[in-house]
């Protein structure tokens, strides 16, 4: 990288987690000033507005909490034990400052920033294009049942992480999210993971 692009990325990273914890509004730019420690002709030398950088810091912030939800991901064949893994890791290891980017900009931006709503939305369906692959490749493998829609059960899953999310963080207390790993384990498992009788099956 250049001395150019790695000051670019430098103030990505610390306004990231400003425009996560204050909103798009909330976050001056006075405040990125003050913590890059660069004027205001500096930072508008990498960036043509407050809009671009506030673009390029959710997408930072979001590509560095889906790979900690990801993590360990493929390294695990079963594909229900795959979706338990990953909302394990989102309720135990997929800390940023501030919380969720995609809750957190989806609220920001719903009506006056169409630059992040898009961000926004890109992103969940990202997430939602995941979740539903690993439960179509189980449909395939024969870990899921055959009648699964994967769609609704991406959904269901996301929307209670983020739901659960919510509670925690207006409640100030993990136990929300705690609570909802344990009813997204049994959810995976009774109603969505295939019977022995059907992957015997599957195998014949």
């Amino acid at each position: 990288m250049s001395k150019g692009e790695l000051t670019r990325q430098r103030i990505i990273e610390i306004a990231a987690p400003l425009f996560n914890q204050r909103g798009y509004v909330g976050c001056a730019l006075s405040d990125i000033m003050e913590a890059t420690g660069l004027n205001k002709g500096g930072i508008y030398r990498h960036f043509e507005s407050k809009e671009e950088l506030a673009a390029e810091a959710f997408d930072y912030a979001w590509k560095t909490v889906s790979a900690k939800r990801r993590k360990g991901m493929d390294d695990i064949a079963n594909e229900i034990d795959r979706l338990k893994h990953h909302v394990s890791n989102f309720t135990e290891h997929s800390n940023f400052p501030g919380g969720c980017p995609v809750l957190n900009t989806a609220v920001d931006a719903d009506d006056g920033n169409p630059v992040l709503r898009e961000r926004v939305r890109a992103a969940l369906q990202n997430w939602r294009d995941m979740l539903t692959r690993t439960v179509d490749e189980g449909r395939r493998s024969g870990t899921v049942r055959p009648d699964i829609d994967a769609a609704r059960v991406a959904n269901r899953i996301i929307g209670a992480l983020e739901g659960a999310n919510i509670l925690a963080r207006i409640e100030k207390n993990r136990s929300p999210l705690h609570e909802t790993l344990i009813q997204l384990d049994h959810y995976l498992e009774t109603e969505v993971r295939a019977s022995r009788r059907t992957r015997a099956s599957a195998k014949n």
